[in-house]
């Protein structure tokens, strides 16, 4: 990858007795965005989305991820993937990658009572704005009738 490329992936799940059940999303370097949700809840079936997305959104995905300052973070304290589920985020800005695990995180009560309380509140709001963002991309490309 160049100096200016950026790569994100984020992946929550867990295995339970509707099988393995996630959600994960990617943004490529050259723009693509992957998306999955799996879930065997009512027989569902697995939802899976790609598209191209402009250079401006990566831009502003780029932004939200340093204005978050994720990247000086360290997981080391954080809670480990339990039975629960786990959840994952990697980055990679230019030259710099880092790449989080941690178990699936319920409220800010979990965050608040963790080893690392600021840490993981930084990668709790984190995530909640880049899943915001997936959602409203998917649903903007994907609208079966667009207004």
């Amino acid at each position: 990858m160049s100096g200016n490329d950026f790569y994100l992936r984020y992946y929550v799940g867990h295995k339970g007795k509707f099988g393995h059940e996630f959600l994960e999303f990617e943004f490529r370097p050259d723009g693509k965005l992957r998306y999955a949700n799996n879930s065997n809840y009512k027989n569902d079936t697995m939802i899976r989305k790609e598209a191209f997305v402009h250079g401006k959104v990566i831009n502003e995905l780029r932004r939200i991820v340093e204005d978050s300052e994720i990247m000086a973070e360290d997981d080391a304290l954080w809670p480990q993937p339990d039975r629960v589920g786990r959840q994952e985020l990697e980055i990679v800005i230019g030259d710099e990658h880092i790449s989080f695990t941690t178990s699936k995180i319920g409220s800010l009560v979990d965050v608040n009572q963790s080893r690392d309380p600021d840490g993981l509140r930084c990668f709790y709001y984190l995530v909640q704005d880049l899943k915001c963002m997936v959602f409203s991309l998917i649903g903007l490309h994907f609208k079966i009738k667009p207004i």
